[in-house]
């Protein structure tokens, strides 16, 4: 499945019959079964039917880093990304992927 970043919004959890998908590195991944994280009132619920590369590479969760983009980002930083990947890909399954 390929969804359109506009797509993706659909599954930010505000709708119960669709599922919470989160897109890491282009990847999206189903984080539905983490819904009390990511879900409505979920700490992490702003990265829910977006692209968090940028705010996880960052440990940001402001809104403007909620963004795929990595330019600008330091080693460090890609390094903390690439952890968080990692993490993803061991506890959710990966749906898809973003339109370039």
């Amino acid at each position: 499945m390929e969804l359109t970043l506009d797509q993706l919004k659909q599954y930010d959890g505000t709708n119960p019959s669709n599922p919470i998908y989160i897109a890491v590195k282009g990847r999206i991944f189903d984080v539905t079964t983490g819904k009390s994280f990511y879900g409505p009132g979920g700490s992490y619920a702003m990265f829910a039917g977006k692209d968090a590369s940028r705010a996880l590479a960052k440990m940001s969760k402001n809104d403007e880093d909620v963004i795929g983009s990595l330019d600008g980002l330091t080693e460090k930083e890609i390094g903390v990304l690439d952890d968080w990947e990692k993490k993803f890909e061991a506890k959710y399954p990966i749906v898809g992927s973003l339109a370039a």
